[in-house]
């Protein structure tokens, strides 16, 4: 039998592990399936896009995407169209659309699942004809992924300071929301996230629900409450719960427009960039096909002791606010 091909395109600077042997994982545990692996690595933003389409012009059966969400954003873009099967090591910070299929971020595991040939086929998000898989949005979490670009020190110590600096100045903005089917929403909000994946990242789901393989997109808009009442939905954000929060409006649509009062900073897929006042977001079905463990269900976060402590805080706070 003719054996597959493979390229398995690695991006050495994701995250914060050493990329060492992984070449020798994925050739090992692919050629016992018949797969012969080829290797590149990346050296510059949009490598992956180039290198997939490559791949895809070349007749390679799989492209596996050792990275970040943009590496994975990158690679995935590359394949749209094509029966060219996307595999997925996550080795990033977030892993937000490993983490929605419930593709295991530890590598021999996911490198498993690319064994194992079960493939999904999803959709994809297109704003201002960009693509995304996990999220896109504007507002708060744009604004704030915007300034942590720009800082020159990284880590989740400097994630977490730009936040709460961001977070005591930010003014929220009024939005007019047109949906697909001619609703229109006018809202002043913290911030609005357009979802084809249930999370951000790093299990922080901002939309519980959503499925990667319904056609839809799942808008989720934040309210700005007061200090304590927004801070209350990243708690909720943590623990799945944010569509049980006061603050939070969701609907689900084909597509949808969003006017704001001027350009400025949008995330697609946690990369941060600046777009034009006026935002064209729609759900494209059945673009790729991703090997996961399964089916499109997310497993909903499991609260650890530290972390029910503070959604059982976090309830009771709601509840006080209520009343």
């Amino acid at each position: 039998m003719k054996p597959r091909k493979a390229l398995l395109i690695i991006n050495p600077i994701s995250g914060t592990s050493s990329k060492e042997g992984l070449q020798e994982k994925v050739e090992m545990r692919l050629g016992v399936e018949n797969i012969e692996v080829d290797t590149v690595w990346t050296t510059a933003s949009g490598d992956a896009t180039r290198l997939g389409k490559q791949a895809v012009a070349d007749g390679y059966d799989i492209v596996v995407a050792a990275g970040g969400d943009g590496t994975v954003n990158e690679t995935a873009t590359a394949l749209c169209g094509s029966s060219t099967v996307l595999g997925i090591i996550p080795c990033g910070s977030g892993n937000g659309l490993a983490r929605h299929l419930n593709i295991p971020v530890d590598v021999r595991a996911s490198i498993e699942i690319i064994g194992r040939g079960n493939a999904l086929r999803c959709d994809r998000g297109s704003i201002n004809g960009l693509p995304f898989f996990c999220t896109c949005g504007t507002g708060f979490d744009a604004t704030v992924s915007h300034k942590f670009a720009q800082s020159k020190k990284r880590g989740k110590l400097t994630y977490v300071k730009s936040t709460l600096r961001e977070y005591l100045t930010y003014k929220p903005q009024e939005y007019v929301i047109t949906t697909i089917d001619g609703e229109v929403i006018t809202e002043r909000a913290f911030c609005v996230a357009v979802c084809n994946a249930s999370q951000y990242g790093n299990n922080a789901y901002i939309a519980p629900h959503a499925s990667i393989t319904d056609g839809l997109l799942d808008v989720t808009v934040i309210h700005y409450g007061n200090i304590l009442t927004t801070a209350l939905v990243g708690l909720d954000l943590m623990a799945g719960t944010i569509e049980k929060n006061m603050l939070i409006h969701t609907f689900r649509t084909r597509g949808l427009s969003i006017h704001r009062p001027s350009e400025g900073a949008v995330h697609i897929d946690g990369e941060p960039l600046s777009l034009p006042a006026d935002l064209s977001i729609q759900c494209l079905p059945s673009q790729l096909s991703i090997f996961t463990p399964g089916h499109d269900t997310p497993i909903r976060p499991l609260l650890t002791p530290i972390t029910a402590m503070f959604n059982d805080i976090g309830i009771a706070l709601r509840n006080m606010v209520r009343k």
